[in-house]
């Protein structure tokens, strides 16, 4: 038998950002605690402390856990035996790897909705200081919440969100504790609706990201940029892997970004040779990504200099 789907609602964000406030007040709507059965987990504890007596239901029941070695699959099976809950509700500790959550969820619960809540007086230097659990925190949420905004350089952290999510819905709180959306244009550096879209060296992170979020978008289209050469023996000798290193937040995380390119010829390439390529985009299965993925079709290549920069960023 199927496990039941339990959706986790998940709230991310270092100390004193809002997430107490925000839970107490989604545990005293009614239509979201209708009285089916809530866990709520805190790994954090700050000044604030929970209310149940203000809940819209008494069917919640609060677990802390206080260290992120504690946080395992064991204890979460044994949580999901004792409360067997319809819904999961965490506030998480902004200064643990979501690693150590996501690896200790039982079979069936999953993220249903992720939201980040960021001190806007602190978020440039929690950005500048700790910028890898930012990113931990930043790469998958679904909203961005920067309270005590009254002031804030609105641009900045806008830009800050930007390099590392385009997907993130980005809000900020001031003191009248209503929600403003960020409506900051925020276009491609690049035109994807050209006939050739060309993609500057300083801007490969960003077109490699996009290339994976909006798949479809690129089927068909024609691109050209500068990107460093990997060759796979189970690709044979019409085809090669360009690409670039890409650094989301820090050295520790540099990974090469490549996409599986084929010539209509043999080619000679060497792995750590770097070309400017032209090619067609096709999105469709290949057995070097394991499911659809895109695939570029080459029309025009030529031997390049290594850029200025050879690692790809988002910054």
């Amino acid at each position: 038998m199927a496990k039941k789907a339990i959706p986790i609602y998940l709230f991310t964000g270092f100390l004193e950002a809002g997430k107490t406030q925000m839970i107490q007040e989604t545990l005293e709507d009614a239509e979201f605690n209708d009285g089916c059965r809530i866990l709520l987990l805190v790994c954090e504890e700050g000044l604030e402390e929970y209310d149940p007596a203000r809940f819209a239901s008494e069917n919640v029941r609060q677990v802390t856990v206080e260290n992120e070695k504690d946080l395992t699959r064991a204890l979460m099976a044994g949580l999901a035996t004792e409360y067997c809950p319809d819904r999961v509700l965490i506030e998480y500790n902004g200064m643990w790897s979501l690693d150590s959550l996501f690896r200790s969820l039982p079979d069936g619960w999953y993220v249903f909705q992720q939201i980040l809540f960021v001190d806007a007086t602190t978020a440039l230097s929690y950005n500048a200081n700790m910028r890898s659990l930012m990113v931990d925190k930043l790469q998958d949420a679904e909203m961005v919440i920067f309270n005590r905004a009254d002031g804030a350089d609105r641009m900045a952290l806008h830009k800050l969100v930007r390099g590392i999510s385009r997907r993130a819905r980005i809000a900020f709180e001031g003191s009248s504790e209503e929600l403003e959306y960020d409506e900051i244009e925020d276009p491609l550096p690049f035109d994807i609706n050209a006939p050739v879209i060309v993609i500057a060296d300083e801007d490969y992170a960003l077109f490699y990201r996009d290339l994976g979020d909006e798949l479809e978008s690129y089927h068909g289209k024609t691109v050209k940029f500068k990107g460093m050469v990997a060759r796979d023996r189970q690709l044979g000798k019409r085809a090669i892997v360009i690409g670039r290193h890409v650094m989301t937040c820090c050295e520790d995380d540099i990974a090469f970004s490549g996409l599986v390119c084929l010539f209509d010829r043999e080619v000679s390439f060497a792995t750590g040779d770097w070309a400017v390529i032209t090619a067609t985009v096709k999105i469709e299965p290949h057995k070097l990504y394991g499911q659809r993925g895109p695939v570029l079709y080459a029309t025009d290549v030529a031997k390049s200099s290594e850029p200025k920069s050879p690692v790809a960023t988002f910054y």
